[in-house]
């Protein structure tokens, strides 16, 4: 079953076992997909999906941060239970040691060598780690491998 079929099925089950926060939460999900989907006039696979909900997480995340310095814990709540859905559909993310293991490999295929050499090892981690680990993640981890 696609990620897309998955998100589709729960969104049912959500609205039969009346979860109000999980069915809404996947709605504004498959709302971004199918805006997506319109826009560029393509299927989308479970890569694309993987990089809309890791969007949508990021989002969540930085509304958090807002909310929390504005004191409204009201709306700290409702974006983390949306994060925290969204996330179940994300691949499960490498470890801080996983991490450094794996670019500590990207660093060595690529022959880099000082911290000028960071939008080479960027480019080949989103590759082959992105959907495994944030960005912000990755890019704290290239320099301080580099530095």
């Amino acid at each position: 079953m696609s990620l897309k079929e998955q998100i589709n099925n729960d969104i049912k089950t959500a609205m039969k076992e009346k979860e109000v926060v999980k069915r809404d939460a996947l709605r504004l999900l498959s709302s971004a997909m199918k805006q997506i989907e319109v826009d560029e006039r393509k299927e989308l696979s479970d890569e694309d999906i993987i990089k809309i909900i890791q969007k949508q997480v990021k989002q969540r995340n930085d509304s958090m941060t807002q909310y929390k310095e504005a004191g409204r814990e009201d709306l700290y709540d409702v974006e983390a239970a949306e994060a925290a859905i969204f996330e179940t559909y994300l691949p499960k993310q490498l470890s801080d040691e996983e991490l450094e293991a794996a670019m500590r490999t990207i660093i060595t295929e690529i022959g880099a060598a000082s911290i000028k050499d960071i939008g080479k090892i960027m480019g080949a981690a989103s590759k082959s780690i992105g959907a495994l680990a944030d960005g912000k993640r990755i890019n704290e981890c290239a320099k301080k491998l580099l530095s």
